[in-house]
């Protein structure tokens, strides 16, 4: 397994993830087995959404002294009234099924995520009211480590990573989500089914989203990697053919801060498809090949111009890390006067940086999205260069 950082926590999570929600109502062995297999794949991250009782202690009796070794992403607002599954601002339940989630967890989750902040009004019922409040709470009383929240809308989000209240983001990201319109939503498009007639380019307030996460340093960890698997389905793809779920995988990886890629597994078998993305070479995970070839309305050609940071343009005679650059690159370009020091630090830290590229254009050559590849390791130098 790989693990990287999650944002400034201060914890690693497994590039793979496990997303607990096909475990609700399925046999304790069957959850067991499932739970064991994940850890023995070294899978280290579990998100528990679901606020059933029954569910969560069957997660928590499978885990049993290996508790330790996981990371939990528990759910602020996600309650359980009279059998059916809701989201609540109202604090009596919220308190009640998040404090049972406590103790079904022996007192201690490390993410608890402000449930679900998808509008407005959402935002304004927990950033603008005490629901915000208890969390800070929980985190004072060491119940919860660290702050964190979920949401599929990319302006909600930035609002939310504003208030600096926050170290973390459950975000549901896939290569179709990420050229439709700010405008569309995106569970919405899952009820109703995808259309590639609705893409129109890299969306721009999910990839200001992204790259301001990698600013802040704000970890993601990904929901909804394969489309509810309507990606890597033949029949529900908007693609023309269906992406594999590594392609999926590999993709939300690339997307800037990062941490971990979430799949819902519901037995051994599932998980060991998951996993089988780290024996997998690169042009077996490569999805640019799909993507490349995307149009958008009236034919017009979707993601032209768009840093995917997918390393296509590799190798370069130089040895310059060109997704790199690109990504420094596209965060500095957020707040050109106030680029942050870490952000500085990491592209000083390049072994080669965009100065030294001798323009010989190769890189452009193979860039399957007609990146300027050249013109950005010169804006790179500018933006970066030191007094």
């Amino acid at each position: 397994m790989i693990y990287r950082d999650i944002g400034k926590t201060g914890k690693k999570a497994s590039i793979i993830g496990l997303g607990c929600e096909h475990l609700d109502g399925k046999p304790y062995e069957q959850v067991k087995e499932t739970i064991d297999a994940a850890l023995d794949h070294g899978i280290n991250i579990l998100d528990v959404f679901m606020p059933g009782k029954e569910v969560r202690e069957n997660i928590s009796r499978a885990l049993g002294s290996r508790r330790k070794d996981v990371l939990i992403q528990g759910h602020i607002g996600s309650t359980n009234v009279r059998q059916q599954y809701d989201i609540s601002r109202d604090m009596n339940a919220v308190k009640k099924f998040f404090e049972e989630h406590l103790r079904i967890c022996s007192g201690h989750i490390e993410f608890g995520m402000l449930f679900f902040i998808d509008s407005d009004e959402d935002f304004k019922n927990v950033f603008e009211s005490p629901f915000a409040d208890y969390a800070l709470k929980l985190k004072e009383k060491g119940d919860i480590e660290h702050i964190g929240f979920s949401s599929h809308n990319p302006v909600t989000a930035i609002k939310a990573i504003n208030t600096n209240i926050v170290e973390i983001m459950l975000f549901s990201i896939n290569p179709a989500f990420d050229i439709i319109p700010t405008d569309e939503y995106a569970l919405t498009l899952l009820e109703k089914g995808f259309s590639a007639d609705s893409f129109a380019g890299i969306e721009p307030k999910r990839a200001q989203l992204y790259r301001l996460c990698e600013q802040k340093n704000i970890g993601i960890t990904v929901m909804k990697t394969l489309g509810a698997g309507k990606l890597i389905s033949s029949e529900h793809s908007p693609f023309g053919k269906p992406l594999t779920a590594a392609q999926c995988i590999h993709y939300a990886l690339s997307r800037p801060a990062v941490a971990s890629a979430l799949i819902g597994c519901k037995n051994p078998r599932e998980i060991e498809a998951a996993v089988k993305y780290l024996e997998l070479d690169e042009e077996q995970k490569d999805y640019t090949g799909i993507l490349s070839s995307v149009r958008g309305a009236n034919g017009a050609y979707s993601l032209r111009g768009g840093c995917f940071y997918c390393s296509h343009c590799q190798p370069c005679p130089v040895q310059i890390d060109i997704a790199s650059v690109n990504k420094y690159l596209d965060i500095a370009k957020l707040d050109p006067e106030n680029i942050p020091l870490s952000i500085r630090s990491h592209y000083q830290s390049l072994k080669h940086k965009g100065g030294e590229c001798i323009k010989c254009g190769n890189c452009e050559s193979r860039c399957p999205f007609g990146v300027p590849v050249i013109e950005n390791m010169e804006k790179a130098e500018m933006y970066f260069k030191q007094d």
